[in-house]
C-alpha cells in the first residue's frame, strides 16, 4: 500500500544519502534541492542497496477520477539530464500542485548507474533496465532479440530473464499498485517525443516533436502499452549531459499538463455521453 509523504527535510538517512550523492554528482541539482522534496519512507532498493526515491502528490478529494501519472527519471544512469530535468519538474510540482492530477515520481530509478564514478546506462548488474520488462506475447523474447538483432551490445543487455533486476521490479510493482492512467519516462539524447499507446499522443512538448521510434521487446513502452494497456510518453531530451534552457523545461511541463487536461476533459465528456445514452 502507498503510504503518506515525509515532508520537508525530515528524511531518513537512506534518503539523505542518495540526495547527497545526487547533489555531488550533478551540477544542476543541489543537495538541498533534492532534500526539499517530500518522499515516501524508503521501501525499494537498488542492487547496491541505495534507496529508490518516491514522491506521491495526490489528487484532491474532488478530483478522485483525475489522471494518475507515473513519472520516471534516470532509468539509464548516464543520461544526466533526464534526472536533472525530472527534479526540476518535481520541484515545480511541489510548489504548485493544484490537486487536479495525481502524480507519482521516481526521479532516480537507476541510482547505481548514475552514482558510480563513471556513470553507466546499465545498473550494477550491467543490465539495461529499459530492456528488462516482460515483453508482449507477439514480440521476441528480449534476450534472443539482443543476441540476434542488437548484436550483443553490452549497453543493451536485457538480463537473463525479464524482471531480474530490483529496479525494474520497482516499476513493475508500482504499475500494479498505483494503476497509472499514463506513464511518463524521461530519457536523452534523441531530442524527440516518443509514444506508445492507442490514444491521441501529444504532438509536441516544448521543442520536442512527436517522432515514434518503434517499440523494443522488454522496454517500458512495450510492457506499459502492449501488456498493461497503459499509454507511455517517452520524453527524449536533446542532450544527455547538457540541460535544456529553463524556458524549454517550463514549456515541456506546461504542454504535458495541457495534454493531460485535454485528455481528461475528453474522457469525462465521453463518459457523460455514455451515461446519457443508457
Amino acid at each position: 500500500m502507498i503510504s503518506s509523504l515525509t515532508h520537508g527535510t525530515n528524511h531518513s538517512e537512506e534518503v539523505a544519502s542518495v540526495c547527497k550523492q545526487v547533489g555531488k554528482k550533478l551540477a544542476s541539482v543541489s543537495v538541498n534541492e533534492c532534500l526539499s522534496n517530500p518522499y515516501l519512507p524508503p521501501r525499494f532498493y537498488s542492487v547496491q542497496g541505495r534507496a529508490i526515491l518516491e514522491a506521491h502528490f495526490q489528487a484532491s478529494d474532488e478530483n478522485k477520477d483525475a489522471p494518475r501519472v507515473l513519472f520516471i527519471g534516470g532509468i539509464h544512469g548516464d543520461e544526466y539530464s533526464s534526472v536533472s530535468v525530472t527534479f526540476k519538474w518535481l520541484n515545480t510540482l511541489r510548489k504548485h500542485h493544484s490537486g487536479a492530477y495525481d502524480w507519482y515520481f521516481l526521479p532516480v530509478v537507476n541510482p547505481d548507474g548514475l552514482l558510480q564514478r563513471k556513470s553507466s546506462r546499465v545498473n550494477a548488474n550491467k543490465v539495461d533496465l529499459n530492456r528488462n520488462f516482460t515483453p508482449a506475447p507477439e514480440f521476441p523474447e528480449p534476450l534472443a532479440h539482443w543476441q540476434k538483432s542488437a548484436k550483443k551490445r553490452l549497453r543493451y543487455f536485457p538480463g537473463h530473464a525479464p524482471l531480474s533486476e530490483p529496479e525494474s521490479r520497482v516499476i513493475h510493482n508500482l504499475i500494479d499498485e498505483y494503476k497509472p492512467t499514463v506513464i511518463v519516462s524521461v530519457h536523452a539524447p534523441h531530442g524527440i517525443l516518443d509514444f506508445d499507446g492507442g490514444i491521441q499522443p501529444p504532438r509536441k512538448l516544448g521543442p520536442l516533436h512527436l517522432r515514434q521510434l518503434g517499440t523494443y521487446p522488454g522496454s517500458l513502452g512495450n510492457y506499459g502499452w502492449f501488456v498493461k494497456n497503459i499509454p507511455v510518453v517517452t520524453i527524449e531530451l536533446p542532450y544527455a549531459g547538457i540541460m535544456p534552457p529553463k524556458k524549454d523545461i517550463d514549456k515541456m511541463w506546461t504542454d504535458l499538463v495541457g495534454w493531460l487536461k485535454y485528455k481528461s476533459k475528453r474522457n469525462r465528456s465521453e463518459l457523460a455521453a455514455s451515461e446519457s445514452s443508457k
